[in-house]
C-alpha cells in the first residue's frame, strides 16, 4: 500500500490559498431511525477539510457524492455531509454539494461546472483518501480541472516500523488493506482503458 498511496505532504507545505477544497464522498452511513451519521474510516477525507478551512488554506469546501445506494438512491451523502458542517458553524456560503455522482468518474464530471462557475481558473485542492488519489487525480485532470494533492485516510501514513511485533506476527488488518489496494488498481486500470483518466 505505501508504494500505492500518493503521499501527503504538511499543510505548511501549501502554497498559498486554494480557492475550493474538493472532497470525495464515501464516509458515511446514515440511521434514520436515530436521524445520525455514522462515519466510516473515510471520515478523515472530511476532517482534513475542516481543518484547512479554519486555518485559512481553503475558502470554500465542495462535497461531492451523492447515493450509492441502489434500494435507496433519494438517500444522498453531500446534503447530509452539508448539514453536519452547518451545525460545527461552517457557513453555508462556503459549502457547496454536487449531489448525482455515484462514483470517482461522476465526482469529477458533475463537480466540474460547479467548480467553474464558484471559481474560474482558481486553485483547487482535491482531498481523498491517499490510496484513491491517482485514479481522482486523473479524472479532474482529463476534464481540465488541474488539481494539487492533499491525501487524507492513508492506511501507510508515519515512518515504516522494523519492530519484531510489526514484522513478525500477523495482522488481519492487512487482507483488509490488499482487499482495497486490488480494488484500486483494477479501478485504476479501467479508467484508463475507457478514458476517463
Amino acid at each position: 500500500m505505501r508504494t500505492w498511496e500518493i503521499q501527503t505532504i504538511k499543510e505548511s507545505e501549501l502554497k498559498g490559498t486554494y480557492d475550493i477544497g474538493i472532497v470525495l464522498g464515501g464516509m458515511m452511513s446514515y440511521d434514520s431511525q436515530l436521524d445520525r451519521l455514522q462515519f466510516s474510516k473515510g471520515v478523515d477525507r472530511l476532517l482534513q477539510a475542516v481543518q484547512l478551512y479554519e486555518d485559512g488554506i481553503i475558502k470554500k469546501i465542495l462535497i461531492t457524492s451523492g447515493s450509492g445506494s441502489i434500494t435507496y438512491p433519494e438517500l444522498k451523502e453531500s446534503p447530509l455531509l452539508k448539514r453536519y458542517l452547518q451545525t460545527i458553524n461552517i457557513p453555508d456560503k462556503d459549502i457547496i454539494i454536487e449531489t448525482e455522482s455515484k462514483n470517482t468518474r461522476e465526482n469529477a464530471l458533475f463537480s466540474t461546472p460547479l467548480i467553474k462557475k464558484a471559481a474560474p481558473g482558481g486553485r483547487y485542492l482535491l482531498i481523498t483518501s491517499a490510496f484513491h488519489m491517482r485514479r481522482s487525480i486523473g479524472c479532474f485532470n482529463r476534464l481540465g480541472i488541474k488539481v494539487t494533492p492533499y491525501s487524507a485516510d492513508r492506511y501507510s501514513g508515519g515512518p515504516r516500523r522494523w519492530a519484531p511485533d510489526f514484522l513478525f506476527i500477523p495482522n488481519p488488518e492487512a487482507f483488509e488493506a490488499w482487499n482495497i489496494l486490488i480494488h484500486e488498481i483494477i479501478g485504476y486500470c479501467v479508467y484508463k482503458v475507457m478514458g476517463y483518466s
